[in-house]
């Protein structure tokens, strides 16, 4: 690679601005960490390596940098150092830095990819950002040092810009701010490095600022238009999510009891404290999905993964409202963190989350003390939401219609059958989904008695004694009939155990094992998993005088869900349908109008004949400064002919080169007069001399060109000059080169 020919001050500003780029594609990676712990990551790991390799351009006497065999052992070293002291300084001491630098350079990836956005700010994960930005730094400096082309040093900040946006999908916040800061610095390198032609021997070659002074405006209005078209920019789909293609951890078992099972003895136990809760509304707090049935046991089919704080949103119904909480555990065994459903952020203790549930775990199991913030969305459904809701077609749907027949089983349990039967005899009349799912939460509560000293368990023998004969149970017996009997009606249903009430102490609400509660959930189409109770109305875990009520989003749930089972929605046996105001369908957006694509396609192609005319010049110029000299001192004049042709020559065919130089000083001026004539007698002695011209020679008669360029600017304009590259015939090269 040839070195980059210009003043080592143009040299060294470049190198700044190509540090300046890495820096902000480092800062987009604060979709994927946040800003915070990002923002030193990319500060460092742009600036060392850019100043090393500024240094390294500057010893030598030959003014050229040293080989870059050189280059790249000092950066890895230096590299290595700089990790080891701030991203990595953290294993430094507990000594884990071998295996941390191993996991951050090779794993780092798949681990960002597998935990949701925010990803915790953990030395290996933020070494990942550390190493590209070092690398894009390293590679851009050394590009502008070693090379003249103008954008090419661009090229490894964009490789980091596309690691960053998709690694980043997903994420909060926005890189529009970062994406038109880029925008103005490339034009900024560009008009730095358009001071590349020339050499040594050209004494007045263009001054730096110059550029600087007319395409800054330019660029700082190119930013601006990127910054605030970036919202209205038409994208015909979502992106493209890397996360899609990772594969998913397997569901886990989070527990070795699950919390179905301890329901039995906390409500043998009523008054020990589980945990606290300090928040402006009383809320039910869920604790375990369970949506997996064998016959035996429900178990969870959450596919666990890791978090910095963040919790994807689920169904986004019409109404919610979201709530805020400080949790401290008591004597509050396993693993399951508890929270309002459905929660979305989580602060003060690490948790993974199952992002089809939102469903929370620790990453240890709790230990007394222990405390966090949590903030959720609460869903709110009318009567109006449910009467119209049918049933979820998914596969996660599917799954929860599913009645196995039981660990080693070779034929359906008769039960099965039993409950269908039971099911169908609760729900005779329901026309609708949400008919008979609120039927049979009424059906139960008046059909068995609440009785906490109930033996536990929830098989099918034990379901069909607490039907059959029992008619006595736990929250645990209800919730799981109800789940089969759901499921034999093909409602698809799970289970989730949680704790409803609590003992109010000053501003915090004591919750405890006599709270805790067993309920069923039905899952519809667009509105997601939608709560029941088949508790009998006298099921309370407390008669205390301060006991907490039921959570005011509760009462009003079940309110809705037995006015939408009163509302008719067809014929029933021996009935006749009732009129109903059914909800109104969602207002369908309205296509966009044709006149906004037009014009959108008019400004691309704008845009697109602009940078065309724009670029075509710069590519001419480019393709005629190469070659032998003969053809560079050839290309130089042509060069000197389209500058002669804003003051007015139309065609040169039929003149001779020192006729040429007699138009241009009568035109332009004398000044014009002291270049044009060395450049024709260059032009003369390469057409017809015996012996080629050597590369000086090139040099010169492109010294005299550009001379020339500046002259002719002085007398015609800029503006003028400017009108006329606009015009399409710039576009065509008409002497040939």
């Amino acid at each position: 690679m040839a070195a980059a020919r210009g003043h080592p001050v143009t040299r060294y500003a470049s190198v700044a601005v190509t540090a300046c780029l890495a820096a902000v594609a480092g800062l987009a990676f604060q979709r994927v960490f946040g800003p915070g712990p990002v923002l030193p990551v990319a500060a460092v790991a742009a600036v060392v390596p850019a100043l090393l390799s500024a240094l390294l351009s500057g010893p030598r006497k030959s003014g050229r940098p040293w080989p870059l065999w050189i280059s790249i052992v000092l950066t890895v070293a230096a590299w290595t150092g700089t990790a080891s002291v701030t991203v990595l300084r953290p294993a430094l001491g507990d000594g884990t830095l071998p295996q941390t630098l191993r996991e951050g350079v090779l794993g780092s990836w798949k681990s960002i990819l597998t935990t949701l956005l925010p990803v915790p700010a953990k030395p290996e994960f933020l070494l990942l950002v550390h190493l590209l930005v070092w690398l894009a730094a390293f590679a851009s400096a050394e590009l502008g040092l070693r090379t003249a082309l103008r954008a090419v040093p661009c090229l490894p900040v964009l490789g980091v810009w596309a690691v960053a946006l998709l690694l980043g999908v997903d994420g909060p916040g926005s890189n529009l701010p970062l994406v038109a800061a880029t925008v103005v610095l490339i034009g900024v390198l560009v008009l730095l490095r358009s001071d590349a032609p020339g050499g040594p021997d050209c004494p007045d070659r263009r001054p730096a600022w110059r550029p600087l002074a007319v395409g800054l405006p330019a660029a700082a209005v190119l930013g601006a238009l990127a910054f605030l078209a970036g919202p209205v920019v038409p994208v015909s789909g979502d992106p493209y999510d890397p996360r899609e293609q990772v594969q998913a951890p397997p569901p886990q078992q989070r527990d070795g009891i699950s919390p179905l099972d301890r329901v039995g003895g906390w409500l043998l136990s009523p008054d020990q404290v589980m945990f606290t809760v300090a928040a402006q509304r009383t809320e039910v707090q869920r604790l375990a999905v369970l949506a997996a049935f064998n016959g035996v046991t429900w178990s969870s089919t959450a596919r666990f993964v890791p978090t910095g704080s963040r919790i994807p949103a689920g169904p986004r119904p019409d109404r919610r409202h979201t709530t805020g909480q400080r949790i401290t555990i008591r004597d509050l065994p396993g693993v399951w963190v508890p929270a309002a459903d459905r929660p979305r952020r989580v602060d003060g203790t690490a948790v993974v989350v199952d992002p089809a549930s939102g469903a929370l775990a620790a990453a240890r199991p709790l230990r007394p003390g222990q405390a966090y913030t949590v903030e959720s969305q609460v869903p709110e459904w009318s009567a109006a939401d449910l009467a119209g809701a049918a049933l979820a077609q998914d596969a996660e749907a599917r799954a929860a219609r599913e009645l196995p027949w039981g660990p080693g089983a070779t034929r359906p349990p008769v039960q099965i059958a039993e409950f269908r039967r039971f099911a169908q005899a609760a729900t005779r009349d329901a026309v609708s989904p949400i008919q008979q799912a609120a039927m049979l939460s009424e059906y139960l509560k008046r059909y068995a008695r609440y009785d906490v000293t109930a033996p536990p368990g929830h098989s099918y023998r034990q379901l069909d004694y607490f039907l059959g004969e029992g008619r006595r149970g736990t929250p645990e017996h209800f919730a799981t009939a109800y789940a089969l009997l759901a499921r034999s009606l093909g409602l698809p249903t799970r289970i989730v155990v949680g704790f409803d009430g609590g003992n109010r102490v000053g501003d915090t609400v004591q919750v405890r094992s006599g709270d805790v509660m067993v309920w069923p959930e039905v899952k519809f189409a667009r509105l997601g998993w939608v709560r029941f109770n088949p508790l009998p109305d006298n099921a309370r875990r407390s008669n205390k005088n301060d006991s907490v009520a039921a959570g005011e989003t509760q009462q009003k749930l079940e309110q809705a869900q037995k006015n939408a089972a009163s509302q008719q929605h067809g014929p029933g046996p021996g009935k006749t349908a009732e009129k109903t105001t059914p909800k109104k369908p969602a207002v369908k957006e309205s296509p966009t109008p044709w006149w906004v694509f037009a014009s959108i396609g008019a400004a691309v192609l704008l845009a697109g004949y602009l940078l065309a005319v724009l670029l075509a010049p710069a590519l001419r110029r480019r393709r005629r400064q190469s070659g032998p000299p003969a053809e560079r001192i050839a290309g130089a004049w042509h060069q000197a002919l389209d500058h002669l042709s804003d003051v007015g020559l139309s065609t040169a065919r039929t003149l001779t080169a020192h006729e040429v130089a007699r138009y241009g000083a009568s035109t332009v001026g004398e000044d014009a007069h002291r270049h044009l004539v060395p450049l024709a007698d260059l032009v003369n002695r390469s057409r017809f001399a015996q012996a080629g011209p050597d590369p000086r020679a090139a040099d010169q008669a492109w010294h005299h060109t550009d001379q020339l360029g500046r002259l002719v600017t002085a007398r015609a304009g800029r503006a003028r000059r400017l009108r006329r590259r606009l015009h399409p015939r710039s576009l065509r090269d008409r002497r040939p080169a």
